[in-house]
């Protein structure tokens, strides 16, 4: 009887064992997640849009593996920033984004607010029409107005056409109409490595020479973006590339008449009704925010709509996953970022009411 209980109790003591092993082998096989929060620990200032057109909020401790969510490349971490041809869109635009949206604005003439970050476009669409000076396109950081007509003083580009090894990145200036019709905006781009916006194919499927100093997919570069007492700043910075520098007023216009107008969008938006003409002030007086992430240019909307916005790809009925599978997105990875807010900074949020 003695010789019994001992052996059941050994067996007991066995399978106790047996059973906490399992549990300490599964416990280990177990993955701990990195969030992009862990990566670029600046999330509590944003707010993120997601390319199905919802609001995520602050993406702290947050993924979602259609659009956002962190890889290891080269031992390092990276945030990716994940938006298709076609889904839904938040506010009024035409593209979707997956994009993050500051939630405080600050005013250009007392502004002293600062955005940097260093990333690499890992795709751009596969379709669109070379014509469409936005197709085979991806915004991957703004300014934007909060108020008026809520125009975008800065959006930085990167751009490159099937075929070509390397890219384009450039950055626009979107004037802040004069007068309560909008409907007469436009851009002025500016190259930084390889062409502007206005380098376009001459039919449908013939693409502008390949930039000789162009960004190749895969390949890094830095921005930096100061607005200080009415100026904005920006530095552009790429290993094995001129550094690039840019200034540009937000609170005095230099397009105030027709007369003004530069040759470049004489060519580009004139022709097609977008002819306005800039309040003096410009963007004095407008709370201004950042945005940061994959603002995908590239839509299946007719170029007839419009022949510099609206690109004709593919889209698949908005199917995401079928946009997925035949390169039909836009996707972006970040490895560092960083903001400075100044100390004048009011709450953003009536914009996201407006918009969500």
């Amino acid at each position: 009887m003695k010789t019994t209980f001992i052996k059941s109790l050994v067996l007991l003591v066995i399978i106790a064992s047996c059973k906490e092993k399992t549990k300490q082998v599964k416990k280990e096989t177990v993955e701990a997640v990195t969030y992009a929060s862990d990566v670029i620990p600046f999330f509590d200032h944003w707010k993120l849009i997601l390319g199905d057109g919802s609001n995520a909020g602050k993406a702290i401790d947050y993924e979602n593996k259609n659009f956002f969510y962190t890889v290891k490349d080269d031992n390092k971490d990276w945030v990716v920033f994940k938006a298709p041809n076609s889904g839904d869109t938040h506010g009024t635009s035409n593209n979707t984004r997956t994009e993050l949206a500051q939630l405080k604005k600050w005013y250009p003439k007392t502004a002293n607010d600062k955005l940097s970050a260093t990333l690499k476009v890992m795709n751009v669409s596969a379709t669109g029409d070379a014509r469409v000076a936005a197709s085979y396109s991806v915004v991957v950081g703004q300014i934007h107005s909060a108020d008026g007509h809520e125009n975008e003083p800065l959006k930085i580009f990167y751009k490159k056409f099937p075929g070509h090894e390397k890219g384009s990145v450039f950055w626009h200036y979107e004037i802040n109409t004069a007068g309560d019709d909008n409907a007469g905006r436009w851009d002025f781009s500016n190259a930084v490595w390889g062409h502007d916006f206005s380098v376009v194919g001459a039919d449908a499927d013939t693409y502008p020479e390949e930039p000789k100093d162009g960004i190749a997919l895969g390949e890094e570069f830095s921005y930096e973006i100061e607005v200080k007492e009415g100026m904005m700043s920006l530095k552009f910075s790429s290993e094995g590339h001129e550094t690039k520098t840019f200034t540009k007023n937000l609170i005095e216009s230099e397009y105030t008449t027709a007369s003004h107008i530069p040759e470049q969008t004489q060519k580009l938006f004139v022709p097609i009704g977008q002819d306005g003409v800039e309040r003096a002030s410009a963007y004095s007086g407008e709370g201004l925010f950042f945005k940061f992430g994959s603002y995908n240019q590239t839509n299946g909307k007719s170029p007839e709509v419009n022949k510099n916005w609206c690109s004709g790809a593919e889209t698949h009925d908005g199917d995401i996953q079928k946009q997925y599978a035949d390169g039909n997105y836009a996707e972006v990875w970040f490895k560092t970022g960083s903001i400075v807010i100044s100390d004048s900074a009011v709450s953003n949020k009536g914009y996201f009411v407006k918009n969500d």
